[in-house]
């Protein structure tokens, strides 16, 4: 086998990868992976597409070993094939942001708001929360919270939100947390929180960076 043949079967393995990221569908697939394993119907009501095109979606990655699947039951369930996609996406994002000015924008405008909402670090999270002096929620669905959460976090989904304000404390500071730096989830929820006159931040980025970062991972069933 020549050199010319070997280069082009190893690029060839390498766009493999590149055709099956090439959907925003697909990468949002991924992305909501990164927190856990979830099942093909679940897939389909967070991004709001049928299960059909779900199912489709997931077999150009699972064809491309980003994605593995197993049966439970009459469900299939999708989890990231291991942790090395989670740092490819997060190198996407990082590589997207430095080049691309459209994603600042969108961020700028649609995340910040008015650009006064407050934000926290994991390191200042946890020596808070070693002190006792914030409530932490966790506004993503509930499967992914049961999946993996912050310890002590609350879990508050995003849509339930506005019907729990009255159990949360008025006298405390509120970290709002969700997918990642990136998720919409959290900035929004603080923002509804300090219309409430609640005092809220929102964690720098979310359960993906702070796995990755080895810091302790509760699950409803260790609970």
């Amino acid at each position: 086998m020549s050199e010319r043949a070997v280069r082009e079967d190893l690029f060839g393995q390498l766009a493999r990868i590149g055709k099956a990221v090439s959907s925003a569908k697909r990468l949002e697939l991924l992305d909501i992976l990164g927190q856990g394993e979830r099942s093909v119907e679940s897939l389909a009501h967070a991004t709001r597409m049928s299960v059909g095109n779900t199912s489709a979606h997931l077999q150009v990655l699972r064809s491309a070993r980003i994605v593995e699947s197993r049966r439970q039951g009459t469900r299939v369930l999708y989890s990231l094939a291991d942790e090395q996609v989670g740092v490819f996406l997060r190198g996407l994002w990082t590589l997207a942001e430095s080049r691309l000015a459209e994603v600042e924008q969108i961020l700028r405008s649609y995340l910040d708001g008015d650009g006064t909402l407050e934000r926290i670090t994991r390191e200042e999270l946890v020596r808070r929360s070693l002190s006792g002096d914030v409530c932490v929620i966790d506004v993503r669905p509930v499967e992914e919270y049961e999946a993996g959460h912050i310890p002590g976090a609350v879990s508050v989904p995003f849509q339930e939100l506005s019907t729990r304000l009255s159990l949360l404390p008025e006298d405390t500071d509120i970290v709002a947390y969700c997918r990642g730096p990136h998720c919409v989830l959290a900035p929004k929820a603080a923002q509804i929180l300090r219309r409430s006159g609640l005092r809220a931040l929102v964690l720098e980025d979310g359960m993906p960076e702070w796995r990755a970062g080895g810091l302790p991972v509760s699950t409803t069933s260790a609970e």
